[in-house]
């Protein structure tokens, strides 16, 4: 995993077909809270937040109690196996067993997590630093073996165990299974963007499909792989470690992940460092509007460096011309899609998949100039299929990777839908083109998928204060596309004990990126030292 792609996508993106919540806010309320076990109180106090919610219109997420209850003690208790793990020198692996159902145990229906491990170098140890990259659904032991080396210098990995847990339903965890590399070949190419009744039937189709492929084929773990339940297996996989609090460093949703366990367990709040931050409080039409925006950002960040230079495909103008011009041509790709060398021609789904992809850093924006001119003025669709490709995950045998299943999944148990039907999408049209005029109509139809989900729901959006925490160290870049900078603010703003560093810059997540957050992330991980109020870094 090279530094350019090793944070995957989060939330609506359409190049995924999804969205981040799904159902009705009425069937919420029908379902007891996933973090309800045997004798507990329940964790979440509500569930407004839906269509027409705002982030202050969000319940509290209470705390658990602080008494491990009996039903759950084997499970703190346990003991890993470690192995060496297959290929990768220097790290551990092992399996963890957490119940599939926090609210009601049942031994009989346990489930396995991957875990891996780097032991700390040094004598004077911390303790175990989770990582999570986010997704929803990106393999965090993949990225503990693969990135732990070069994101985290050498002095914060000689005090720290470098640890991954693949949170259920990703990766080595029982992950979730939906359609066949043919099947989401065929997925990713349907028109995100209809633009006729007919067209708008074979997008929903495709959600129905591919819904009811991850049914199927996943079944009950379906109803079990929420944020909250996935913080509560990181809580059992600390105890396990040894550990009285947790250390934790999360990225992109990964930040969402970080943030429920500090509500939930405040009083075992390590060092917490959330990066590219998402606001818990948000509903899914608000999170997928302001995302949207998000990309339009770094969208014409893009275009104007672009225009600086004499090769641009975008014109030398920036601005609203790029956006016009990119958007005329995803029409030609609707009307005429473009030859790859692949029996998978470039269809205005892909083309806008990879544009999507190339934004998330700055490193790429080289290459998307380049694709964006092969595209324009060659008719050539394969370097920005490449890029799409990328982001989908698909490998060159035709084989996706997990997250594209488990992204959904976990997104549409999270939250409530924001849309079920095409009529409901047209009502959200304005609002989303105003937005992001280049992508606005994509993530709006994006939000289909949830609405047809066969899951109800189990989450809601929730105000997060974690009273009494440890500092908790909340990183937000000014132009990021995926985790727009104002949801870094509002998280920050809710946790009594948040503390904002910004990044002023391009590109998504800034630790391992940024020389100057670098030290001030490092100064608080090994020293205990909190940047100042109002810090930034250029």
């Amino acid at each position: 995993m090279t530094r350019k792609t090793r944070y995957l996508p989060l939330l609506t993106v359409g190049a995924l077909l999804l969205a981040s919540a799904c159902s009705s806010e009425e069937r919420a309320e029908e379902r007891p809270s996933p973090t309800q076990s045997s004798g507990e109180e329940t964790a979440t106090g509500g569930s407004e937040g839906s269509e027409g919610g705002s982030a202050i219109d969000a319940p509290a997420l209470d705390p658990l109690p602080e008494e491990i209850s009996a039903d759950l003690q084997p499970y703190y208790e346990q003991e890993l196996t470690w192995r060496g793990c297959t290929g990768v020198p220097g790290f551990q692996c092992a399996m963890l067993t957490v119940p599939l159902d926090y609210t009601s145990v049942d031994p009989a229906d346990d489930i396995q997590l991957t875990v891996t491990r780097a032991r700390a170098g040094g004598a004077d140890r911390i303790g175990a630093l989770l990582m999570n990259p986010g997704g929803p659904g990106a393999s965090a032991v993949d990225f503990a073996q693969s990135s732990a080396s070069y994101i985290f210098p050498a002095e914060v990995r000689e005090r720290y165990d470098m640890v991954g847990l693949d949170a259920r339903g990703t990766g080595g965890s029982e992950p979730i299974e939906c359609l066949t590399g043919p099947e989401m070949d065929a997925s990713t190419q349907v028109d995100r963007t209809p633009d006729d009744a007919e067209e708008q039937q074979a997008l929903l189709t495709a959600h129905e499909e591919f819904a009811a492929g991850c049914q199927a084929n996943s079944g009950r773990l379906l109803e079990h792989i929420s944020t909250i339940e996935s913080a509560r297996d990181m809580d059992v996989l600390r105890a396990v470690l040894g550990d009285e609090r947790l250390h934790y460093v999360g990225f992109s949703y990964g930040t969402k992940l970080g943030a429920v366990y500090a509500g939930l367990f405040p009083q075992r709040v390590g060092h917490l460092v959330l990066d590219a931050a998402v606001d818990p409080r948000l509903s899914t039409l608000d999170l997928d509007r302001e995302q949207a925006g998000g990309f339009e950002t770094a969208f014409r960040s893009f275009a104007d460096h672009c225009a600086a230079r004499n090769s641009c495909p975008l014109g030398s103008e920036g601005g609203d011309d790029a956006s016009q011009r990119l958007s005329a041509f995803f029409a030609e790709l609707d009307e005429k899609p473009l030859a790859t060398g692949q029996d998978r021609p470039l269809t205005e789904s892909l083309a806008t998949t990879g544009v999507a992809m190339a934004l998330y850093s700055e490193s790429l924006w080289s290459q998307l100039r380049q694709a964006l001119s092969a595209a324009m003025n060659e008719g050539d669709g394969s370097p920005l299929l490449e890029l799409a490709d990328a982001y989908n995950e698909r490998e060159p045998d035709g084989s996706y990777g997990t997250t594209m299943f488990a992204f959904p999944a976990i997104s549409c148990l999270d939250s409530p839908a924001g849309t079920s039907t095409p009529e409901e999408v047209l009502a959200q049209l304005p609002a989303y083109e105003e937005a992001s005029p280049t992508f606005g109509r994509d993530f709006a139809w994006a939000t289909l998928l949830c609405g047809v989900w066969p899951v109800e729901p189990s989450g809601s959006p929730v105000t997060i204060a974690a009273a009494g925490a440890d500092p908790i160290l909340v990183i937000g870049t000014t132009r990021d596309p995926a985790t727009p900078y104002a949801w870094s603010e509002g998280l920050a703003e809710q946790l009594e004990s948040g503390i904002l560093l910004t990044n002023d810059g391009d590109g998504h997540t800034a630790y391992g990126d940024n020389a100057c957050i670098d030290a001030m992330v490092n100064d608080y991980l090994l020293e205990n030292v909190s940047p100042e109020e109002g810090a930034s870094c250029p």
